[in-house]
């Protein structure tokens, strides 16, 4: 493992980045590093105070590049611990060019992608889960996906296993007093196993159930919507995006290809893929293509969304056969056209539930209608509890964290079925060193390397 120590005498010099895009109003250029307020003295004219937004020019021997906004944050109070400036430019390029050709001549070199928060982590003003999470809250496309990631920003998973890895450490030192002392202190340590393991055990496995729906805030979640031809599914794509995105008509097979859309479920981010209509026998080349890129898409989908022609009132067999799709992984059935015959769809739905219970299936369905937007809020519902984020707020959404959860777990696990002391150590340490790992408390460079290489470069 590498220590803290090591890595922060590798980062010893000043880096600086540009934090906005370029050909804005405003560009932001930040740097963090010992020679920080030394550059901001030699290029800045204005009187700087810590923390202070003050006017002045930036100038290189006595040219000026720009009239601008200075910041100085003096350390440990900045957000990587270093002592830190930012310059708040116009945002023109060549702006923005001038003044880094001047900050390299005074020594600072480019920021690497992620090198302010991997600084931040390294000066302990964040661990690990909170430098996940910067890079959570900058991709959130959802409110509920960046409430996600300020939770972890906050340090509420951090709480979390912190707790339990105090336990575990107060067990470890027992088990390790009793190697010493077996006579006086094996018997009363032993007995104290379950006693902390069952509860921390329960604990894990109420997070790694978290971190499905959490690793979909996150990530996103992949919909496919699935149905014979002329059911409604481009119908039902355009009104739960609420705009004409895919093409409706009355002619059997209009959708030939796949259709892909960003959609906001109940602050789960999902891509919503329209698909061609499913049928036996395609009238066509171009349709058969069409439907096996349907059906790769729904194998490759976190969720299905199957709709039906409720206004028949009875499923025909091809429509029947269909249902055995439904086995490849979560699905919600919607049964469309209300608006036509609410008493058909019923009829139809109750036969849809009657097949599903002979092949062991449970779906939920919902009665719909694309036209009027009857039932679409339940579906939306539905469709996010599927997904697994639609209860509380997710705690756990990287999956690096769920897995080293999963090796706790299963170390933890061990140990309890164990009545050696000495293995129970070995079990115990083991789970803590994995625990460790996801606050960073131990890490390696390549971990740190994995991590922080993901971010943008002024982060």
């Amino acid at each position: 493992m590498s220590g803290k120590a090591e890595q922060l005498n590798i980062m010893n010099d000043t880096v600086f980045a540009l934090s906005t895009p370029v050909g804005g109003a405003i560009a932001v250029i930040r740097a963090s590093g010992p020679d920080s307020m030394r550059v901001l003295l030699h290029i800045f004219t204005g009187k700087i105070e810590a923390g202070r937004l003050v006017f002045g020019r930036i100038t290189d021997v006595g040219r000026i590049l720009d009239e601008a906004m200075a910041v100085f944050f003096r350390a440990p109070a900045s957000y990587t611990g270093e002592d830190m400036f930012e310059l708040h430019l116009h945002g023109s390029y060549a702006v923005v060019s001038a003044v880094s050709a001047l900050l390299v001549s005074h020594g600072l070199r480019h920021a690497e992608p992620g090198e302010f928060t991997k600084r931040a982590f390294l000066n302990g003003k964040m661990d690990l889960i909170q430098a996940d999470a910067v890079m959570d809250l900058i991709n959130s496309e959802t409110e509920r996906s960046a409430g996600a990631a300020l939770d972890q920003l906050s340090g509420g998973l951090s709480r979390r296993i912190g707790e339990m890895e105090s336990r575990l450490i107060d067990l470890a030192s027992e088990l390790a007093a009793a190697m010493d002392y077996p006579e006086e202190m094996e018997d009363e340590a032993l007995s104290a196993v379950p006693e902390v393991l069952s509860p921390v055990i329960g604990e894990l496995s109420e997070l790694i159930e978290n971190g499905r729906g959490g690793r979909v805030l996150r990530e996103g979640a992949k919909l496919v919507i699935l149905g014979l031809p002329n059911a409604g599914k481009s119908s039902l794509m355009n009104a739960l995006l609420g705009s004409e995105r895919a093409i409706v008509t009355d002619i059997a097979g209009t959708t030939r290809d796949t259709l892909e859309e960003k959609l906001n479920v109940l602050g789960v981010p999902v891509r919503l893929v329209d698909t061609a209509g499913l049928r036996e026998n395609a009238e066509s080349p171009v349709e058969r293509i069409g439907i096996d890129r349907a059906e790769s898409e729904a194998e490759s989908a976190e969720c299905l969304l199957f709709i039906f022609d409720g206004a028949c009132g009875d499923p025909s067999r091809e429509e029947l056969a269909l249902l055995k799709k439904a086995d490849w992984k979560a699905a919600v059935f919607a049964v469309n056209k209300c608006d036509i015959s609410l008493e058909s769809c019923k009829k139809y739905e109750a036969a849809l539930k009657s097949e599903l219970n002979s092949l062991r299936l449970s779906p939920d369905s919902v009665i719909i209608s694309t036209k009027t937007g009857e039932g679409l809020d339940a579906l939306k519902t539905l469709l996010a509890k599927k997904l697994g984020a639609s209860e509380s707020r997710a705690i756990v959404t990287n999956s690096r964290h769920i897995e080293r959860l999963f090796f706790a777990r299963s170390e933890l696990t061990a140990a309890l079925g164990e009545s050696s002391t000495d293995l129970i150590s070995v079990f115990l340490s083991s789970a803590l060193s994995a625990l460790s790992e996801i606050t960073g408390r131990e890490f390696s460079e390549e971990l740190l390397d994995n991590i922080f290489t993901k971010f943008c470069v002024g982060k």
